[in-house]
């Protein structure tokens, strides 16, 4: 029984409208699912802590150290106390190196292995979904969540890491302070109000402009991918003023967000360094008083200097440990929310491995459709016999391409049947029809690395079977003509080959694979009349003992086949071959003899 497809189920990844400040609030939900990743390394993240630990101690001992020396050794002249102390600061520099360093390089591991788990994990997802998906997406939003969003999570374990040494640092010193004298413990204390009162006003505000400068962020990357992948259009069009204004115009806010985030990440710093200055000179003028006066050493009051620095030092990083914090919820969600989205096209409990032995193929009553209740086939049948090349023909948007996709169950149908050797494709592992199944697309796509390892990408295959292959297509000899012929390295989507000659490439590919269903969706439409000769030639050797399919819109690339299906507003029209299709007079007639090449001529 086919997947039902249900209103609710469009969900799509550029469809997102979630608010951002919302988001930005911390969710047990996100921080507990990120926790999962950190299980694995959970060893090494004790270490890390207890590192974190030990470095705060260290820090914290010092001012006590300095002032047991001024008031015990130094007042007292006591020079073998002062030795004993000065070996005691050097134990605790030691300590302070030690823990420092273990502390930076384990949770910046954690945190590198963190970011490649989440990463990997969302290429996997990515992999595995729907083609419904894929069309819907905007890539420039998908770039973002995997590289951009996922950054911000792994600063959010290496900051949470951290606040756990800054709440402990200000929880020692709060009781240090108090512990050696109360009165001036309360004047520092004193200052703690301005320094909530400021930090209440300023969180709100950096809250908003770092989402909005993360917002815009996603946006450029997503104009950037849509103008570079457009290139040729631009050029072509002559749009380059045009769409260097309309970029400069999407980085121009950026940069404006960006600013804004800026000055509220760094405003915070003079406020707090002026509320040091004034608490230092608060307990200068108090300590001051009360040493003269005999009620607090000289000791008390240096230690309760070295204290302060260290006291809003945490704090500030606190203040920035919230920002992080924020980023994270909301790169959380957009994670996460990518990870949710349902692999709709699953494997059955009962399924089980397709066995094509003559390849031969039939849709029943099957109905699709990419959005809900916008149909676009409707109640198909037909069947193509073993060994039969079959051409499939009709106007742009008849539902060609769609059927070939169905057949590689690229996507679920709505209802109805579609059969390969009487096996229903709903019934069987994915993984086995794609090994029975090989695809020449309209658009080649070529991969980044050799020309060998592109023509066999998913075969096993040697040397001479890739040299086979691609002499049968005709594209040995253009390879050889390449710098290190077979061992060429290909730039990113063969940028470095013409057009056709990357489709020669995905046609040897296709034929490597030695599959027994053939697909041509318009692989022809890029390669001049010559190589379509050549490839013609080479196909009716290939297809002479498979079941092959035809997408075109050239009809002398269907003429001699087998069979002909014509398909208008998703609904076959003819079937026949192509003597039977010009007596029964119908749309293949009209285009034919009104000496048409290409049904879109009939528009």
């Amino acid at each position: 029984m086919a997947t039902e497809i249900r209103k609710q189920d469009k969900r799509a990844i550029n469809a997102i409208t979630e608010d951002l400040e919302q988001l930005s609030s911390y969710n047990g939900d996100v921080a507990s699912r990120f926790m999962g990743y950190v299980k694995p390394y959970k060893r090494k993240a004790l270490i890390g802590i207890i590192s974190v630990i030990l470095f705060t101690i260290a820090v914290l001992s010092v001012p006590l150290m300095v002032k047991f020396t001024i008031d015990n050794a130094i007042t007292d002249n006591n020079g073998n106390l002062l030795n004993i102390l000065f070996i005691v600061l050097i134990g605790f520099s030691i300590m302070h190196f030690a823990s420092n360093y273990f502390q930076q390089r384990v949770i910046r591991e954690i945190g590198e292995k963190i970011l490649f788990d989440v990463r990997s994990e969302m290429f996997t997802h990515l992999q595995r979904l729907s083609m419904s998906v894929a069309d819907r997406s905007k890539y420039g939003s998908i770039m973002s969540r995997v590289l951009g969003d996922v950054g911000a999570l792994q600063e959010l374990f290496q900051a949470g890491v951290f606040a756990i040494g800054d709440m402990l640092t200000l929880l020692i010193i709060t009781i240090i302070i108090f512990s050696l004298n109360w009165s001036m413990a309360l004047g520092i204390l004193l200052i703690m109000p301005v320094f909530l009162g400021l930090r209440i006003f300023w969180l709100p505000k950096a809250r908003k402009a770092f989402l909005k400068a993360r917002a815009s962020s996603s946006v450029v990357s997503g104009v950037l991918n849509e103008h570079v992948n457009g290139i040729r259009v631009t050029q072509n069009m002559i749009r380059e003023d045009i769409n260097q204004d309309r970029f400069d115009e999407r980085v121009r806010g950026n940069f404006n967000d960006m600013n804004a985030a800026a000055r509220y990440g760094s405003g915070i710093h003079p406020p707090v360094e002026l509320l040091v200055g004034l608490t230092m000179s608060l307990i200068v003028v108090l300590g001051g008083y009360l040493v003269s006066g005999g009620s607090v050493e000289i000791g008390v009051m240096i230690a309760f200097l070295l204290y302060i620095q260290r006291f809003f030092d945490p704090i500030r990083s606190l203040t920035m440990h919230y920002s992080v914090l924020q980023r994270a919820m909301a790169s959380g969600h957009r994670i996460f929310e990518l990870l949710d989205i349902k692999i709709d096209i699953n494997d059955s409990e009962e399924a089980k491995d397709i066995i094509v032995e003559k390849g031969s193929i039939k849709f029943k009553d099957v109905n699709f459709e990419y959005n809900y209740n916008e149909p676009i086939l409707k109640d198909l049948n037909f069947e193509i016999k073993e060994k039969e090349t079959v051409g499939l023909v009709g106007p742009t948007g008849s539902g060609k391409t769609t059927i070939a996709s169905l057949i590689h169950r690229f996507y679920e149908i709505k209802n109805g049947n579609i059969l390969i050797d009487n096996q229903d494709l709903q019934k069987v592992t994915q993984s086995s029809l794609s090994e029975n199944i090989s695809m020449v697309l309209q658009d080649p796509i070529i991969f980044s690395g050799t020309v060998e390892d592109n023509i066999k990408y998913k075969a096993r295959a040697t040397r001479e079977e890739v040299i086979e292959a691609s002499k049968l297509v005709g594209s040995h000899d253009f390879i050889m003509t390449l710098p290190k012929g077979y061992d060429t390295v290909l730039e990113e989507s063969g940028a470095n080959l013409s057009i056709g000659q990357r489709q020669l490439l995905s046609f040897a590919r296709a034929l490597l694979l030695d599959s027994k269903i053939f697909i041509l969706d318009e692989a022809t439409s890029y390669i001049d009349s010559y190589t379509e000769k050549q490839i013609q030639k080479a196909l009716d050797a290939v297809l002479k003992n498979r079941t092959g399919i035809i997408i075109a819109h050239r009809l002398s690339t269907i003429k001699n086949a087998d069979k002909i299906i014509v398909l208008d507003k998703g609904e076959v029209q003819e079937i026949g071959s192509h003597n039977e299709l010009l007596n029964n007079k119908g749309l293949y007639w009209k285009l034919w003899s009104n000496n048409e090449s290409s049904f879109d001529d009939l528009n």
